[in-house]
């Protein structure tokens, strides 16, 4: 995975491209995003990044937030690592972070921590980005609506089954000993779930407020938080 940025999702609308045709894009408001930990692979077993995205209020942030972020904030650890003459762990003197995420990385990232991504230094020779997001939440749902079903028909004496599955005990969908098998398509959650949404193509980046304007939708409802990275999407 490559280094990205997070950062909120602000919505959907329409721009004109240099031929005059009408470009639909999401508003993203992506970093600056401090660098809080970097992981190696002698001390953590891979290399990634950590990164962080909004301030948090000291009075709603944990001890250990507080800690993650801050050098000022001792304890019996690192007085004991000072005493022992044990490095200790650079902090990124920043405020604690709302949203704190990872980005694994192949090689050994060359970023230090207490440095600020943005999408200029991220994204500006970029052309096509993947974007994680929470899709909408949209609770217990049925067949229909859920995976697409038709429903049962409408007329011919169906009494009160118009929105039903249908039958599910056929010998194709069971494994023997009359049980149906595992991953049929059936009513239950429906939304709720990590999306990657692949090969977006990136419009434009307004590196004064921050924002990038991705091609297309992005999962997620508005003031979403969103992970976005240079696509690893080879065409």
């Amino acid at each position: 995975m490559p280094l990205g940025l997070i950062g909120i999702k602000i919505g959907m609308t329409q721009v004109y491209d240099t031929n005059g045709q009408v470009e639909p894009v999401t508003v993203l408001q992506l970093g600056p995003c401090p660098i809080l930990q970097v992981r190696t692979l002698e001390l953590d077993g891979y290399h990634a990044v950590q990164i962080g995205f909004k301030d948090k209020p000291r009075s709603k942030a944990t001890r250990a937030e507080r800690g993650h972020v801050s050098s000022e904030l001792t304890s019996k650890r690192r007085v004991k690592m000072a005493a022992s003459g044990t490095a200790v762990t650079k902090k990124a003197d920043c405020e604690p972070q709302r949203y704190v995420r990872e980005f694994r990385l192949e090689a050994a990232p060359t970023v230090a921590v207490g440095e600020k991504l943005d999408v200029n230094g991220i994204f500006a020779s970029v052309k096509m980005v993947d974007v994680i997001g929470t899709s909408k939440g949209r609770g217990y749902s049925g067949v229909m609506k859920r995976h697409g079903f038709s429903g049962m028909p409408a007329a011919h004496g169906a009494k009160k089954v118009h929105r039903e599955a249908g039958s599910t005990g056929s010998m194709a969908s069971q494994r023997g000993s009359g049980r149906p098998k595992k991953g049929l398509s059936r009513a239950g959650q429906y939304g709720n779930t990590r999306v990657t949404a692949r090969g977006l193509t990136l419009v434009s980046l307004d590196l004064e407020n921050n924002l990038m304007l991705v091609r297309g939708c992005v999962p997620g409802p508005n003031g979403g938080m969103v992970m976005v990275r240079p696509t690893n999407v080879k065409r």
